[in-house]
């Protein structure tokens, strides 16, 4: 199995890992640079620190990756990786192979398999951050679809006519709170509130729920997943995943479908899922 140095690119930091014998380790990461030839240096200073040689580059993006072109089209929080020939790029700086693929991608690889996933062979991948993004998987594979758009369910519609990633976060639930108090809070804050039976922090959580379990009912009645398994720092709250289960459960309830109940389940790895999903995607794809 091959050494290989493996990246998770954000928007605010580069995390980093050693991907040896099958296990992550050397977890590091650095500020993401402003410029694509400051984020090669930073690569490789990290590559040079690691006490075996290194036979491939795996790497976790934000981003349409299109592994056939070989570009990474859309847009995101690191501009200079879009719009390039960066698999080129980083090959010839690296002189070693490359694998790129989506964040939300390399997480559900991750957890598909070796996480919560393993043995499933339908399930969606929701990921709950600043933003949501997502992955399907059908028959225990990857599907992108035909423009490569597959699983990006923050870009979904419900009654409000705005996308999830403006309905259903909890930062945007944060913003509300602090709109209509003028007191700035975080999630943990937010949470804490709702615990202490503040009913503005009760309604907000409420309407974040409900946003989310409308789409959650859709993709569960297109696509009848046997699980649906939720990333991001939210999901590490156990009654996230109560209230996104019972959310949905209701929703299906009224229509009689109660019996097509998807498991929903927090993922395995958190913070470290698109790390072990890109070095997973490197040794399939090689």
């Amino acid at each position: 199995m091959a050494n290989l140095a493996v990246f998770d690119i954000g928007g605010t930091a580069v995390k980093c890992g050693l991907w040896e014998d099958g296990r992550l380790s050397f977890n590091t990461q650095f500020f993401t640079p402003k410029n694509l030839d400051s984020i090669i240096e930073q690569m490789k200073k990290v590559i040079s620190h690691y006490p075996v040689d290194i036979e491939g580059v795996a790497i976790s993006a934000p981003g349409v990756v299109d592994d056939k072109a070989r570009v990474i089209d859309g847009i995101s929080a690191v501009p200079y990786l879009h719009n390039c020939p960066i698999f080129d790029i980083f090959e010839k700086a690296f002189k070693l192979p490359i694998r790129i693929e989506n964040d939300a991608n390399c997480a559900g690889i991750a957890e598909m398999n070796c996480g919560v996933g393993t043995n499933v062979n339908h399930a969606l991948f929701l990921v709950l951050g600043t933003g949501v993004g997502g992955a399907v998987f059908i028959n225990g594979s990857l599907y992108k679809g035909a423009h490569l758009f597959g699983g990006e369910f923050g870009l979904m519609k419900n009654h409000t006519n705005r996308i999830l990633s403006e309905t259903g976060t909890i930062v945007k639930a944060t913003k509300a709170y602090e709109k209509v108090t003028g007191e700035a809070i975080d999630g943990k804050q937010l949470f804490r509130l709702a615990g202490l039976r503040d009913p503005l922090a009760n309604k907000l959580l409420d309407t974040m729920y409900e946003n989310i379990s409308q789409i959650l009912y859709d993709l569960q009645v297109a696509l009848d997943p046997e699980m649906i398994i939720v990333g991001g720092a939210i999901s590490e709250r156990p009654e996230v995943i109560d209230e996104l289960q019972k959310w949905l459960y209701e929703k299906l309830a009224s229509v009689r479908l109660q019996h097509i109940t998807p498991v929903v389940s927090a993922c395995q790895f958190k913070n470290d899922a698109n790390l072990i999903g890109a070095a997973i995607n490197f040794i399939e794809t090689i």
